[in-house]
């Protein structure tokens, strides 16, 4: 009988029930039909954020339960703690700017940040930007770009994480402006950087190309400067006086 009723839910994609249905304990019909319902839609969507987590490509995985606010930087007026976490620049299509020294923690709070979206059903791409920058020349190369391209058009948030290490080659400066130009206020972009807005000129290696970049990343963006000593360089040193 069980792998008949197993089978049946398989069949009607509600694998769950049939996987619980024999532990739940009802004093009615309905009510023993209720819990099983909720049981299947807790699953399935605890199953559609793992998609979207995994589909995203995070580095590391980090959230914000885990996130020390001690460590947070200093806000700017046009942005709060909570506002982040609840992701109210998602709905207004608008960027986060992370821009500060290395092990400042702006990878932990842009990756987090990412984790929530995916947490609220949001499509969310997570990219090194070199790394971003060598797939969009392989795409081009091979004649699959726009079949990429098609598949970042479906991100509600694209996070461009370590933008300043090595400078760009022309071709590339030029693919990932034509993706930034795309994301243009239809999606919400966050970009971590080692390098003041000043110094971008010596990735893109052209004064016209960057000022259109920086341009479409700014607008609309809250701008946010990670100061202090290096995160990880404190942990590091406070768990070697430990031992």
């Amino acid at each position: 009988m069980k792998e008949h009723i197993q089978a049946h839910c398989k069949k009607l994609k509600l694998g769950h029930i049939g996987d619980v249905y024999d532990q739940m304990e009802a004093e009615t019909y309905e009510e023993f039909l209720l819990r099983c319902l909720e049981k299947e839609v807790q699953a399935q969507e605890h199953n559609k954020v793992q998609r979207l987590i995994k589909k995203a490509g995070f580095s590391q995985l980090k959230t914000l339960e885990n996130y020390d606010e001690a460590w947070a930087p200093e806000l700017p007026s046009t942005v709060t703690m909570d506002s982040l976490k609840n992701l109210t620049f998602l709905e207004d299509k608008q960027n986060i700017m992370m821009v500060g020294s290395v092990g400042t923690g702006k990878t932990f709070l842009a990756s987090a940040l990412g984790v929530g979206a995916c947490r609220k059903g949001k499509e969310v791409r997570f990219y090194r930007v070199n790394d971003l920058v060598s797939k969009l020349l392989e795409k081009h190369n091979n004649g699959t770009l726009n079949r990429f391209m098609r598949g970042f058009r479906k991100a509600e948030l694209i996070i461009l994480d370590e933008l300043g290490f090595v400078p760009f080659h022309k071709d590339g400066a030029e693919l990932l402006f034509s993706l930034i130009a795309e994301c243009y206020e239809q999606t919400s972009v966050i970009v971590t950087s080692n390098l003041e807005f000043g110094q971008w000129n010596t990735i893109f290696g052209d004064k016209r190309l960057t000022a259109a970049i920086m341009d479409r990343l700014v607008h609309h963006a809250h701008i946010i400067t990670f100061t202090g000593e290096s995160y990880r360089l404190t942990n590091a040193l406070s768990k070697s006086k430990r031992e």
